[in-house]
């Protein structure tokens, strides 16, 4: 053990506890292809199988659970030593953070404390509007996105998917389960493009919407109050314990969620320390914003 590459544990700790190639690579910036490369060298310089890959995704072996708790104590002595490190070099400072106002208010901000009582002299802010920030001109620091940049000195991984549904109050999910959907809370031509829009524009035909909006969380609130459905992403339609959701083809829409970091800043502790907290929340909200818990009649 004591002649292994650290790099190659810590791999084979994020592939065991994510159970992904791809979830382990997107935390530490590579793709799933080099993860697994790498734990493959470590496999064979081991001479044992650490992984059986199933449907759900990589479990570990009898020889895999051993070496976890190996490197788990080494990963103990390592948070030491870079802990000591942060002593010496807190991390602090202003971080701009740009995202879509819903990941901010339904994600994000009621987590937020945990990030500043763990970093007490990191200021963060968050930013909201309509238009996309430019990292190039150092609008923010990083972004969480539901579009991936194609220019810019950038650096991104994708860290999750945000799916859709169409949710409604019980009634008006069952009164659409007999007669098909009919009242219909959708978007002002401005977002004509969005794809809930798009679904809407197709279930309608002509038909006159219950309510035109031009910000999603007014469609959340208009649907919560009886107004109609509305395609909404699951991560908002499921916390809503008044809210079911209905079989429909808007099930098949998602949307990737893009980490993106000015490449400037990628090495710099307080960025670092706020992409992988955003990181973490969408890990922890996999569930929700994937849909998997969805609660239809």
């Amino acid at each position: 053990m004591r002649d292994l590459d650290w790099n190659l544990i810590r791999d084979f700790l994020a592939v065991a506890r994510l159970g992904s190639l791809s979830r382990a690579g997107a935390r530490a910036y590579r793709n799933a292809s080099t993860i697994g490369r790498r734990i493959a060298l470590l496999e064979d310089q081991l001479g044992v199988t650490l992984f059986a890959k199933s449907k759900t995704g990589y479990l570990l072996t009898d020889d895999g659970e051993e070496l976890l708790a190996r490197a788990e104590r080494m990963e103990e002595a390592a948070n030491a030593v870079e802990r000591g490190a942060a002593d010496r070099q807190a991390v602090s400072g202003h971080v701009t953070l740009a995202t879509a106002e819903n990941l901010a208010n339904m994600l994000i901000l009621p987590d937020l404390p945990r990030l500043v009582a763990t970093h007490p002299s990191l200021v963060p802010e968050v930013i909201t509007d309509i238009r996309s920030a430019n990292l190039n001109r150092r609008e923010a620091d990083l972004a969480l996105r539901l579009t991936r940049p194609t220019q810019g000195n950038v650096v991104i991984r994708k860290i999750g998917v945000q799916r859709y549904g169409v949710y409604g109050r019980p009634d008006i999910v069952r009164e659409a389960e007999k007669t098909g959907p009919r009242r219909i809370v959708t978007w002002s031509e401005t977002y004509a493009d969005l794809p809930a829009a798009q679904w809407a524009a197709g279930v309608l035909q002509g038909m006159s919407p219950a309510l035109v909006t031009s910000s999603l969380y007014a469609q959340y609130v208009a649907v919560r109050a009886g107004m109609g459905l509305a395609m909404l992403p699951c991560f908002m339609g499921d916390r809503a314990k008044d809210l079911v959701r209905l079989n429909s083809d808007a099930d098949a829409v998602s949307q990737d969620l893009w980490l993106v970091l000015h490449a400037d800043l990628a090495a710099s502790a307080r960025v670092r320390a706020v992409a992988e907290f955003v990181f973490d929340i969408v890990e922890r909200n996999r569930a929700f914003l994937e849909g998997t818990g969805s609660r239809y009649l």
